[in-house]
């Protein structure tokens, strides 16, 4: 394993965090974030732009469906390329996939150059992700595991915050193609920090099923299926909060979407450290109440004070929820089920976010946005059931739960 830089985030703790090939993941995982998140607005509009009025916005709702289903497909093949060409080799084929397709959109806004160029993307998106988790949690020493998570989800947290308002500010003053560019070069650029990345192949998962299988064991299950409850009211927030106000209020809504972006990542970095020191399942019913409370809360998007107070919780809770669930989730497998566990957890991710943002268009269609904030809090709320199964599990079996064998 490479050297250890000569720093620690805490002079007492069993190890450091920072190892060059810790750093190294982060600044990779930041390129290929940034690049990503450059683009996330930005494509639709550029798609929807050379569409038309007529059909712009389903366009636009093609590409980005595009761009998650490949993502989801490789999130589920990941575990098998990483025990058969490794972690380095895997990471660099998903920083080309995310990049070098992308000045192809340069050529034409023509749709289906643009979903194969999102397919493409997408599944490099999911390979970034999953490896960049599961290379972070086996970097970091067990001691500190919620932490070295915790610092790495904050990380590439920075450039969702950041990206997506400067994507489409370039769009606007520089052009679409400047944008391509520059998205492409960061994912491209990422390249010389993958180097450092190790090279390792994780053993193939003795457990049957595939990622999915994961759901077989309550261990496992219980926090995946809370935290997509909870990604599933993240959904609904980004989708819905901006339509739900007058054009004269959107400033409004802009403040509370930066006010949620930027606390998650701090949320999660301190809920790694308080987790552990004191035990990772203290934060996870807290978590699940904080998501519901705050998505409950922007059910009055007019008024100001309720709104910010309600993105703050939000933010708070969610940032708490996905250091929680994935901290509880590595530490119940061993090292050679990180990549599968990864897999499983960024799968709840995905899956949430979608069916939030579908499902819960239904319910508002019906009964407003008041009802489907208020409804999406009742549901994520609901989750406080697994929880409570969580911890009557934990007394009886331990923490650690094996998957199930072949």
């Amino acid at each position: 394993m490479t050297a250890p830089v000569q720093c620690s985030l805490d002079g007492g703790s069993p190890g450091p965090i920072l190892t060059r090939a810790m750093v190294a993941t982060i600044i990779a995982a930041c390129g290929a974030m940034v690049g990503f998140y450059l683009l996330l607005s930005v494509v639709p509009l550029y798609v929807a732009d050379g569409s038309g009025s007529g059909s712009g916005a389903g366009a636009a709702g093609v590409v980005t469906g595009a761009l998650m289903v490949s993502t989801v497909a490789a999130e589920v093949a990941v575990p098998a390329l990483t025990a058969r060409f490794g972690y380095r080799a895997v990471f660099v084929l998903g920083l080309v996939l995310l990049g070098a397709p992308t000045m192809a959109l340069a050529w034409s806004a023509a749709v289906p150059l643009v979903v194969g160029v999102c397919l493409l993307r997408g599944a490099g998106l999911g390979i970034v992700m999953v490896v960049g988790t599961a290379v972070a949690a086996e970097l970091v020493p067990a001691e500190r595991r919620g932490e070295g998570l915790g610092l790495y989800g904050a990380a590439v947290g920075v450039p969702g915050i950041l990206g997506l308002p400067l994507g489409l500010w370039m769009s606007e003053h520089l052009g679409y193609t400047a944008v391509f560019a520059i998205a492409t070069g960061c994912c491209l650029g990422a390249l010389g920090a993958a180097i450092a990345l190790p090279t390792n192949r994780p053993a193939p998962s003795s457990a049957r099923g595939g990622v999915l299988g994961g759901l077989r064991t309550g261990a496992l299950a219980r926090p995946a299926v809370t935290f997509a409850g909870c990604t599933l009211a993240a959904g609904v927030v980004v989708t819905f909060l901006p339509l739900a106000v007058s054009s004269s209020e959107l400033t409004l809504v802009t403040i509370a979407m930066l006010v949620q972006s930027a606390t998650a990542p701090a949320a999660r970095w301190w809920a790694g450290r308080f987790g552990d020191r004191r035990g990772h399942a203290r934060l996870f019913g807290p978590s699940i109440a904080a998501v519901a409370i705050g998505v409950a809360l922007l059910a009055r998007p007019a008024d100001p004070v309720t709104v910010l107070v309600g993105a703050a919780v939000f933010g708070t809770g969610f940032g708490v929820a996905q250091n929680v669930t994935q901290s509880l989730m590595f530490e119940r497998v061993g090292p050679h089920d990180f990549g599968r566990v990864s897999a499983l957890w960024n799968l709840a991710f995905d899956a949430g976010m979608g069916i939030g943002a579908v499902g819960v268009g239904v319910v508002i269609g019906a009964g407003g946005y008041p009802a489907g904030f208020l409804g999406t809090g009742a549901l994520v709320l609901g989750g406080l059931v697994l929880v409570c199964v969580d911890r009557r599990g934990e007394a009886v079996d331990g923490p650690s739960a094996s998957l199930p064998p072949v």
